[in-house]
C-alpha cells in the first residue's frame, strides 16, 4: 500500500509537487498544510501586477478550495506546523498530533530585513514574498488614493523588478542599497550601471552605496535616515534585501541544515528517513537555486521518486530572465568563480561572458538587444547541476 503523502507548503513547490504526484498516482492520499491562504498563483507574477493595476484576486489562478478539488487533495490552510517527530512520523499542530507516511518540506524562504521595523510603522513598511503580502501592499497603495512615493531597500532581483513595476504603475520610486549598481549578484558592474541608467531615465531615483540606518514615523510618511546623513521621505517602504530559507522547523527536528537551506541529496532526500525537501528551502547537493526552472525540475524528479522510480534531479544551464522592461536583462550566474568577465557591446546593449582559467564559458549576463543571445550561450554553458 502506498504511504500517504503530506506536503508542508502550498507555494509553487508544494502545489507543483502535488500536481506531479497526482499525474502519476491518481489515488494516492495527499495532504497539503499551509500557513497562508493556499491560493494557487504564480509567484513571479507578484512583481508584474502593479503596472497592470491587478488586484490580488486577479493573480490567483484558483482559490485554495478550487485547487484542492482539482487535485483531489486535503488542503489545510492557515495552519502552522509547530514540530516534526521523525521517529514517530508525526507533526505537531497545536494540540493535534498528525501522522504522516512520506513528508515533503516545501516551506520556501522568508524575507530577511537588515534592520528592525518599528511596530508603529508595520502598516507602511512591507515585504512581498507571497500573495498575502501582495494583498497587504496593494491595500496600502489603494488607501492613499493617489500615486505613492515608495522607497525600496535593496537592488537585487526583487527590488529591481518591483521598482520597474511600480514606476510603470505611475508611482514615484527610490532605490536604496549599499552596492554600487543594480543586480550585483547577477550582473557585472558595467551591466548593472546600464540598468541603473535606464531606471534613472524613467524617473526612478537611485541611492547606491548607502545604508538605511533609521526608520522613523513622520506624520503621514516614513522617514529613512541614511548613513551619509541624508533623510528620505516615503509613503511606503518596500524591503527587498534577500530571502532566507525557512529551515527552523527542520532544524528543530534534527535534520541537517546549512546557511543555504535543508541539506538534501540529488533525490531531494534529507538526513531523516521518509522526509524530503523541495524548492527555495532545499539545498540540493550544495546548491540552492531560488528560480522557477530548478523548482519545477525538482518537483518532477521528486514525484517520480515518491512513485517508486528513484530519479536524481538535474539542473540545466537555465538563464534567469529579469522582469525589467525598462532594460531587458538575462543572466546565467557562473557555476564557479570566474577568472575574468569579458564585456562587449555598446551603450546598454551589452554582453558579459564569465570564463574560467582555460577560457571556457561558465556563465553570462546580457542586457538590451544582446538578450537575443541567451539560447545560443546557454547551449554552450555547463549545467548548474548535471
Amino acid at each position: 500500500m502506498t504511504a500517504p503523502l503530506t506536503i508542508i507548503g502550498s507555494g509553487m513547490a508544494g502545489l507543483g509537487l502535488a500536481r506531479q504526484v497526482r499525474a502519476r498516482q491518481p489515488e494516492r492520499a495527499i495532504t497539503l498544510i499551509t500557513a497562508d491562504g493556499g491560493d494557487d498563483y504564480s509567484k513571479p507574477l507578484l512583481s508584474t501586477g502593479f503596472a497592470k493595476r491587478l488586484p490580488p484576486e486577479r493573480l490567483a489562478a484558483r482559490s485554495a478550495l478550487e485547487a484542492a478539488e482539482s487535485l483531489n487533495v486535503v488542503m489545510r490552510t492557515h495552519t502552522r506546523v509547530e514540530g516534526i517527530d521523525p521517529a514517530a512520523r508525526t507533526l505537531t499542530l497545536g494540540a493535534e498530533r498528525l501522522p504522516y507516511g512520506e513528508l515533503v518540506l516545501a516551506t520556501g524562504a522568508v524575507p530577511e530585513p537588515p534592520f528592525a521595523i518599528p511596530e508603529t510603522l508595520a502598516g507602511r513598511v512591507h515585504t512581498i514574498n507571497d500573495l498575502d503580502d501582495y494583498r497587504a501592499f496593494h491595500t496600502a497603495l489603494a488607501a492613499l488614493g493617489r500615486p505613492a512615493r515608495v522607497a525600496i531597500v535593496g537592488i537585487g532581483l526583487v527590488g529591481c523588478e518591483f521598482a520597474n513595476d511600480l514606476a510603470a504603475g505611475g508611482h514615484r520610486v527610490e532605490l536604496i542599497a549599499p552596492e554600487a549598481a543594480p543586480l550585483p549578484r547577477l550582473l557585472p558592474e558595467p551591466l548593472g550601471h546600464a540598468l541603473g541608467e535606464a531606471f534613472i531615465e524613467a524617473g526612478i531615483e537611485l541611492h547606491t552605496g548607502r545604508l538605511v540606518e533609521t526608520l522613523e514615523e513622520g506624520g503621514s510618511r516614513v522617514g529613512l535616515g541614511l548613513n551619509d546623513g541624508t533623510t528620505l521621505e516615503a509613503d511606503l517602504v518596500l524591503v527587498a534585501t534577500g530571502l532566507r530559507p525557512r529551515t527552523q522547523l527542520a532544524e528543530a527536528a534534527g535534520l541537517e541544515v546549512g546557511p543555504a537551506g535543508i541539506l538534501t541529496d540529488r533525490y531531494l532526500a534529507t538526513s531523516a528517513p521518509n522526509i524530503h525537501a523541495l524548492g527555495d528551502v532545499a539545498c540540493v547537493d550544495g546548491i540552492n537555486a531560488m528560480y522557477v526552472q530548478p523548482l519545477q525540475a525538482g518537483a518532477k524528479a521528486l514525484a517520480a521518486t515518491l512513485a517508486g522510480s528513484p530519479t536524481a534531479v538535474r539542473y540545466g544551464p537555465w538563464p534567469v530572465l529579469v522582469k525589467t522592461p525598462l532594460l531587458p536583462v538575462v543572466s546565467l550566474p557562473p557555476t564557479g568563480v570566474p577568472a575574468r568577465w569579458r564585456v562587449e557591446g555598446e551603450g546598454r546593449d551589452l554582453s558579459a561572458l564569465a570564463e574560467d582559467e582555460d577560457g571556457r564559458l561558465i556563465g553570462f549576463a546580457l542586457t538590451g538587444a544582446r538578450v537575443r543571445r541567451k539560447v545560443e550561450l546557454a547551449r554552450a554553458a555547463p549545467p548548474l547541476l548535471g
